[in-house]
């Protein structure tokens, strides 16, 4: 499998390449972002979002946007009152740019963010340091700091629910059969070989590999179908630089096509 230049290399060659007028662009030419209070549901817990606003033609990264892309990240340490955060994620899209494939989202996203109190009598307040990528023909490093107070009861906002709706499928909902992976040693790392016994989706199919450390490098997976059985093939080279112990059941295979996405938890060897 050919091996592709990690992120930040990419990013900086993108950014090296870029001529006067473009590198003068700025975060605020292209991105908006801000929370949205939400509701409080059945279960105490409160479904508040992140909203970001993209210029036209600009798009932003998915929880794992392959190699040329930037993942975000979110800091909530400055929250108050605040026990827990979970990040809900709608289907992405898969892009194909200068030779890269990237997963993300085109024109702004609403990211579902369920939020559980400290103490549920008091409100809680959300404040989010969030690190992301940004591209068009360009691509930059962006930053938001973002607050916003989180009480009882709130009300349902249509945007928070259009986004929960576009979340991927369940293994169940999609009518995956079998899944399982064979994992065999590399020089330094593994190479991963997942079989899923799922019905053919519209348009391209990519799937991505996640687990659960993001110190472990994940390349570009190749995939193929005969009938209902995909197969996808890709390398892992974790902080050793040698072949590890790869905790399957913590593993997330998605398959994303032009339909949405199916994510599959855990892939136990055959």
């Amino acid at each position: 499998m050919l091996r592709q230049a990690p992120t930040l290399t990419a990013l900086a060659l993108c950014l090296a390449a870029l001529p006067a007028q473009a590198r003068g662009t700025t975060q605020e030419d292209v991105l908006a972002g801000d929370l949205l209070s939400g509701w409080q549901m059945q279960t105490g817990a409160h479904m508040a979002g992140i909203r970001l606003q993209l210029a036209p033609g600009w798009k932003t990264y998915w929880r794992s946007p392959g190699d040329a892309g930037i993942p975000p990240r979110f800091d909530w340490s400055g929250s108050e009152n605040l026990k827990s955060v979970r990040v809900h994620w709608p289907s992405p899209t898969v892009f194909h740019t200068s030779g890269f494939k990237t997963i993300g989202y085109k024109g702004g996203v609403v990211l579902p963010v369920e939020v559980e109190a400290v103490d549920p009598t008091r409100p809680v307040v959300l404040r989010a340091a969030v690190e992301l990528g940004v591209c068009r023909d360009i691509c930059m490093p962006a930053y938001l700091d973002l607050v916003v107070e989180v009480a009882a009861p709130g009300a349902p906002d249509d945007q928070i629910r259009a986004a929960l709706k576009a979340r991927p499928e369940s293994a169940g909902e999609a009518g995956v059969g079998q899944v399982s992976c064979t994992v065999d040693p590399i020089a330094d790392g593994l190479r991963i070989t997942a079989e899923i016994a799922l019905p053919r989706q519209p348009g391209e199919e990519t799937v991505a590999f996640e687990t659960e450390d993001p110190r472990i490098w994940v390349a570009e997976a190749v995939a193929s179908r005969t009938g209902n059985r995909l197969v996808a093939v890709t390398e892992m080279v974790g902080p050793s630089g040698q072949p590890f112990a790869l905790d399957r059941s913590a593993m997330t295979l998605t398959v994303i096509s032009d339909k949405g996405a199916v994510e599959i938890r855990g892939c136990p060897a055959p």
